[in-house]
């Protein structure tokens, strides 16, 4: 398409995610390139913190289990959920367009971790958030978040060698880009109980595929691509 568009001098996409664009041939091409990263604020944050709800008390699950009319008998411990209040979010960067989360965070309570190339002085003082490498976060975290770009360095960051280093009671919250995980590797974490849910927004292939074992499972969350899909959001645009 680059070829054939001589005049062109600029592209906007009404997104934060740019990863379906080739930058090094924009680049080579001197043509310039702008996203949104800050419209999206409010509405992802409010699609993470729903995810992390839903996974945690196994609110889809449970809806449909209702729905079913199985609902008969008060519920068993089998039925039981997990406490967000008090919990530690992990948050695997911390770019400034997700503050918000946070905030969230801090309306439940939660100790915030995060992972950056550098510290955030704000996100610290206002959350009260602390620095910490990757195996710390992956290790002490009841929910990880991942908050990255899709890059070549971010691509699979978060793979059977990550997975196992989580609690066994920890929840992957995605609602950045589906690639940013291995999925082969969380369907066998999920599978095998390496860790005790995912809360999904984002996947590989989109739409996911039907015969996805992602599918089938109840401790997974899944969601068709939802994070900023909201009456409110494309007026800000």
């Amino acid at each position: 398409m680059l070829e054939g568009a001589t005049k062109l001098k600029a592209l906007a996409t009404v997104s934060v995610g740019f990863d379906a664009f080739d930058i090094a041939d924009l680049n080579y091409r001197g043509i310039l390139l702008t996203n949104t990263p800050d419209v999206l604020t409010e509405s992802t944050a409010d699609t993470v913190f729903a995810l992390i709800l839903a996974s945690a008390r196994r609110v889809v699950e449970l809806a449909e289990w209702v729905k079913a009319d199985k609902w008969t008998k008060s519920i068993g411990e089998d039925h039981f959920g997990v406490d967000v209040q008090g919990k530690t979010l992990g948050i695997i960067d911390w770019p400034g367009a997700h503050w918000r989360c946070g905030s969230a965070a801090r309306g439940f309570r939660m100790n915030v971790l995060y992972t950056n190339r550098s510290a955030n002085a704000q996100a610290e003082r206002d959350y009260g958030a602390k620095k910490v490498d990757l195996d710390e976060l992956l290790a002490t975290s009841d929910f990880v978040l991942l908050q990255v770009p899709l890059t070549a360095e971010t691509r699979n960051l978060i793979g059977a060698e990550q997975l196992k280093k989580m609690k066994r009671s920890a929840i992957l919250i995605n609602a950045s880009r589906g690639p940013t995980v291995d999925e082969d590797a969380l369907i066998q974490a999920l599978q095998d109980g390496t860790i005790l849910g995912a809360g999904l927004d984002v996947f590989v292939k989109e739409p996911l595929s039907a015969d996805s074992p992602l599918l089938k499972m109840k401790n997974v969350v899944a969601l068709p691509h939802i994070g900023s899909a909201t009456h409110e959001t494309p007026a800000t645009r």
